[in-house]
């Protein structure tokens, strides 16, 4: 039961979507919270005990304001950009735990959206936090959007905004259209079917909707409708009335979970939870085992981000516990090594939107095994090297239908990223294999002690 001494807009809350706002006695702003009902969401904070971060916010909380929002999503989308511009202090969390979601619109001739979490933007040199893009900013991005405390529902939002407003994650000059311009989800960036100024286009309806200015879109794509059924164009009048069909009728129910609403310990486990969406365009990580006849065991991590090589994300291992040839066992080490590093280090060690193993059935299902054991969500794939690529093996689980998805549709890609950690373990083991042979000096002692 909320206490009467606590003013509420319009003396009741609604038990519809929208973002909510606490003030204290003095009308200062202490939190901003989304919610599926602001009813019972804003209800829940006084019928319960809390950790005592919550009981303290309760404890000063003197009024209450909220904007009803007509969907869910929109309700992710304001309460992100109120927390960016307010700046509130019992949104503290999202402040300090870096590991947060951002959308990033890329500075490229095709812009894509990509996911960042805020320590990974903080080593580009931007600030997550800032309501400016700065000069570093400007270079890479475009827009950035957030914090989202729930990544979950940022996937599941863009999923959804896709089925309305598509873009491309894929490369441009292909002779085939992509699966995702198959199935409505790309505007045809793969083969052609899109200039950049139209493309442009798309993305600027992305931004504003992602800026909570979704009724603006509409106008506009209202305007283009008439437009286009003015002038005979009766198809493109038709895609364009379906369009504003599904933004007006957007189907969210699903998206903020109870989960999301009331979860809010700081958690590893639960800041790396299962993906329903993996952004090719994150961070990949592919593993590689390199030896002679089971000497010299190394192994490589390499880091792809934003379809890319970041190298100096880029890590090598000297493999410790295993003798002989065990590419199994030597797997095992270093996921072990590598996610206990997420959790000691996770500023610099931060999960990936997928990882590629160098390897079949049997490096997959140990990887699996620790993973399983850790409790980390990340999606996996094995490939098993063929004559070529062409002759590749991908190992996934089948039963992931968006990992099937980027099986599929980023094969290429995917071997790409692989290729490039079985090239930088095998230069790794020369290095090595020759030290060994030859000698190591104290100053060649002293740099090998930085390896991971």
């Amino acid at each position: 039961m909320i206490p009467t001494s606590i003013k509420i807009k319009n003396n009741k809350l609604p038990d519809n979507p929208g973002v909510y706002f606490y003030y204290d006695v003095n009308g200062k702003l202490l939190y901003i919270g989304k919610a599926t009902s602001l009813k019972q969401r804003v209800g829940s904070y006084f019928n319960k005990a809390h950790e005592a971060r919550i009981e303290d916010l309760v404890r000063n909380i003197a009024r209450i304001e909220y904007i009803e929002t007509p969907s869910v999503i929109e309700a992710l989308v304001l309460e992100a950009n109120q927390i960016k511009l307010h700046q509130p202090p019992y949104n503290v969390m999202q402040r300090d735990d870096k590991s947060f979601l951002y959308l990033c619109i890329t500075n490229e001739d095709f812009p894509k959206p990509v996911l960042y979490r805020g320590f990974d933007l903080e080593r580009m040199g931007i600030e997550p936090f800032s309501k400016t893009l700065t000069a570093v900013a400007k270079k890479k991005f475009i827009a950035v959007y957030g914090p989202y405390i729930s990544g979950r529902s940022l996937r599941t939002a863009l999923d959804l905004i896709r089925k309305t407003i598509p873009w491309s994650t894929c490369t441009p000059g292909q002779s085939k259209p992509c699966f995702d311009a198959q199935i409505g989800k790309c505007p045809g960036v793969c083969n052609g079917a899109i200039t950049k100024a139209e493309y442009r286009k798309v993305i600027k309806q992305l931004m504003l909707f992602f800026s909570g200015k979704k009724d603006q879109l509409l106008r506009q794509l209202t305007k283009e409708m008439s437009r286009a059924a003015s002038a005979k164009n009766f198809e493109e009048a038709a895609k364009l009335r379906n369009r504003v069909f599904a933004l007006e009728h957007i189907h969210d129910v699903s998206l903020i979970t109870r989960g999301d609403e009331e979860d809010e310990r700081k958690s590893w486990k639960t800041v790396h939870t299962a993906r329903p969406f993996i952004d090719i365009n994150g961070r990949l990580e592919a593993y590689d085992i390199a030896h002679t006849s089971g000497t010299a065991n190394v192994a490589s991590m390499t880091v792809f981000m934003d379809g890319k090589p970041a190298k100096e994300l880029y890590r090598k291992f000297k493999i410790k516990t295993v003798e002989g040839v065990n590419d199994v066992a030597g797997m095992e080490e270093v996921m072990r090594r590598r996610l206990a590093r997420a959790v000691s280090t996770p500023g610099t060690w931060s999960l990936p939107e997928l990882m590629i193993i160098d390897g079949g059935e049997g490096q997959v299902a140990r990887v699996q095994q620790v993973l399983d054991e850790l409790g980390v969500k990340t999606p996996i794939v094995g490939i098993a090297k063929g004559f070529d690529r062409k002759q590749d093996r991908l190992v996934y689980d089948a039963r992931n239908k968006e990992l099937q998805r980027i099986v599929t549709t980023f094969k290429e890609k995917l071997a790409e990223v692989r290729d490039e950690a079985h090239r930088f373990a095998g230069a790794y083991h020369r290095i090595l294999r020759s030290r060994n042979s030859l000698g190591m000096s104290p100053r060649r002692r002293r740099r090998e002690s930085a390896v991971e």
